[in-house]
């Protein structure tokens, strides 16, 4: 587990990831991240995925699109 500490970046707010996590991810400076929620309210930082990246774009239409039908569904 990492403890990662929400730190001022200009008049924004940030979260600095250890080498070591870093290294864990796959990840260099200048790389991309998805945060992802979890049902349970907590979030998982993954690296990012082009595909995954489009996937999740095509969803997010479907579910703009199809609010109603959605919504209907969920109720069953």
């Amino acid at each position: 587990m990492y403890e990662l500490k929400v730190r001022a970046v200009g008049s924004s707010s940030g979260v600095l990831l250890p080498k070591e996590m870093m290294i864990e991810l796959g990840l260099k400076q200048g790389d991309s991240v998805f945060a992802t929620k979890a049902p349970d309210g907590s979030f998982r930082i993954t690296p990012f995925d082009e595909g995954f990246a489009e996937q999740m774009a095509a969803a997010e239409d479907v579910m703009r699109e199809d609010r109603d039908i959605l919504r209907a569904l969920a109720k069953r």
